[in-house]
Formats: structure tokens, C-alpha cells, sequence
């Protein structure tokens, strides 16, 4: 029966080293997982990059068929602040209904800070949605600080 006894000991220091060694191994997981740089390190901005538009006010024409429809956005240093069509005539308003809600949505994507690759285009107004997106961007463009 001795015999049996020293068994069991053995089996018990295997069983505490293993349960030591499996701890020890996941801690150190933690610290690496803890302590290795993920993306929001990465995201963080410099001061040269905060700035990336000269602020304004900036208008733009669209062309709607035989029409023009003035945009209007408005940029901070860093983002766009709000974008609406100005003096829209009521024939133009008539012709397309959907563009002052499709303005209105993309500009509360861009204000929110969305990218305008990245704004999210509904399957009703989608055609209405890019041709706005081309001229925002154009604009986004022009007002670009350069580097």
C-alpha cells in the first residue's frame, strides 16, 4: 500500500505543475494580447493629419438633366460639418423628390464621420445617392490641404 501512496503524490504534483504551467501560459497570453499595439494605436491621428481641409463654405453645381442644383457644405479642418441644396427651385424639387432626403442622409453619414468612400447608399435613390457622392467628393478634393 506504500506503494500506491508515492503513486499518488507523483499524480498530484503532475496534476499542480500542469495547473501551473496552463496558468502561467495565460498570463502570459494576457500580457501579450494586454500590452500588444492593436488598431485603435494605430488610428490615433497626428497633429498633420487632423487637418485635412482648408474650413469653408464650399458650393458646387449638379447637373440634373437640363437643370443645375447648388450644394452647399459646410468643413471644419477635419471633417464635413453639414451639406444642403441651396435656392432648389420648385420644379427641380418636383422633377426629383428624392434628392433633399438623399442630401439630408448623406449628410448626416459625413457629419457623423464617415468617409465618403465608406457612406452607406439606399436601393431607392441609390443613382440620386452616387451623383451627389461624385460632387461632394469633387469638392472634398478641392479643398484638400496639400500635403
Amino acid at each position: 500500500m506504500s506503494n500506491t501512496k508515492i503513486v499518488i503524490l507523483r499524480m498530484k504534483e503532475i496534476i499542480y505543475t500542469a495547473i501551473f504551467v496552463g496558468l502561467g501560459i495565460l498570463l502570459i497570453l494576457l500580457l501579450l494580447i494586454m500590452f500588444h499595439p492593436g488598431k485603435s494605436d494605430t488610428t490615433k491621428e497626428t497633429p498633420e493629419e487632423a487637418n485635412k481641409y482648408t474650413p469653408g463654405v464650399y458650393t458646387t453645381e449638379v447637373a440634373l438633366g437640363n437643370t443645375t442644383a447648388n450644394l452647399e457644405i459646410v468643413l471644419d479642418s477635419d471633417h464635413v460639418n453639414h451639406i444642403k441644396l441651396v435656392s432648389l427651385d420648385d420644379t427641380v424639387e418636383t422633377m426629383y423628390p428624392l434628392l433633399s432626403p438623399t442630401v439630408e442622409d448623406i449628410s448626416k453619414q459625413l457629419s457623423n464621420g464617415v468617409d465618403v468612400e465608406h457612406v452607406v447608399l439606399s436601393q431607392e435613390s441609390q443613382y440620386t445617392q452616387t451623383l451627389l457622392l461624385e460632387a461632394i467628393n469633387q469638392t472634398l478634393q478641392k479643398a484638400e490641404l496639400p500635403n
